[in-house]
């Protein structure tokens, strides 16, 4: 073969994979596109005020989706304040302090064990271990421990991959100027790492705003309206839970619509603004 032949079957090569690429991510756009469209089209109508900032009374036969929506936001947020230090503190020791390869290894493939686990084998043992075993009950604080063991393996391999970027010559000069081991992570390698961190909130956030099947068996499917320390002790049902709920047991396809588009939106604000928060943070870092 000449060089001449050589060269135009890699060009040809080439384009040809070009082609398959941009047909590839063409195509995924527009699945992306079409299947967030059909479900604002059918959901956003749905949506009113009433439903939104009311509680569903039997009584009076009406549908509101208020509770929901503030059980979600406690779940989210009581998941986070204890996934987030774990797998923060998870990473920095295996990438920072641990030095016996075979455990690193070990963890990291129980790690990656766990992410793979259906989520309705945690909701059995969440509710074996938190609601029966501690005596949670069925409670929106022992659904969010079973999310925070879910969610735990994503928090802390995302943060420590994020880690093994942080350049060794960033550590080795606040070494060199006499600063101690949790000081120069502190103050040089965390800062460093802030995407990770955010993007693992994120897809910590993500997981949890989809989750239904264990928080069936472990926070269960009340539409209680109660305050932030009282949802926690408490059955409460989260957006995910009440699609599932009004879609299958009750045919209220409307509200799951409804429901649907509300969680769509909801995810796009949370990842907005952890995002513009990342970017504040690397800002000020500088």
């Amino acid at each position: 073969m000449t060089n001449t032949q050589f060269a135009l079957q890699r060009k040809f090569y080439n384009n040809f994979l070009r082609i398959v690429m941009i047909l590839s991510i063409t195509l995924v756009a527009i699945f992306i596109v079409l299947f967030v469209g059909f479900i604002l089209y059918k959901g956003i109508p749905q949506i009113n005020w009433k439903l939104i900032s009311t509680k569903p009374s039997y009584i009076s036969e009406s549908i509101g989706i208020l509770p929901d929506i503030l059980n979600t936001l406690y779940v989210i947020f009581t998941t986070l304040c204890v996934v987030l230090p774990l797998g923060l503190g998870s990473a920095i020791y295996l990438n920072e302090y641990a030095r016996n390869k075979k455990i690193i290894a070990a963890i990291e493939y129980t790690s990656e064990c766990l992410s793979g686990i259906p989520s309705i084998i945690f909701g059995l043992v969440g509710m074996l271990f938190f609601c029966q075993f501690l005596g949670m009950k069925t409670s929106l604080l022992a659904g969010s421990m079973t999310l925070v063991i879910m969610n735990l393996p994503i928090m802390m391999r995302t943060i420590q991959e994020s880690l093994k970027t942080v350049p060794q010559s960033y550590r080795e000069g606040a070494f060199g100027l006499g600063a101690g081991k949790w000081y120069v992570i502190k103050t040089v390698v965390i800062p460093q790492c802030i995407d990770g961190i955010i993007t693992g909130s994120i897809l910590s956030v993500g997981k949890i705003l989809g989750e239904s099947a264990a928080l069936l068996f472990t926070a269960g499917f009340a539409h209680a309206l109660n305050n932030f320390v009282e949802a926690l002790t408490a059955s409460g049902s989260t957006l995910t839970v009440a699609l599932y709920v009004y879609a299958k047991e009750q045919g209220e396809f409307e509200i799951s619509f409804a429901i649907a588009a509300i969680l769509l939106i909801m995810t796009f604000i949370i990842n907005t603004l952890a995002t513009v928060l990342g970017k504040r943070m690397k800002r000020n870092k500088h």
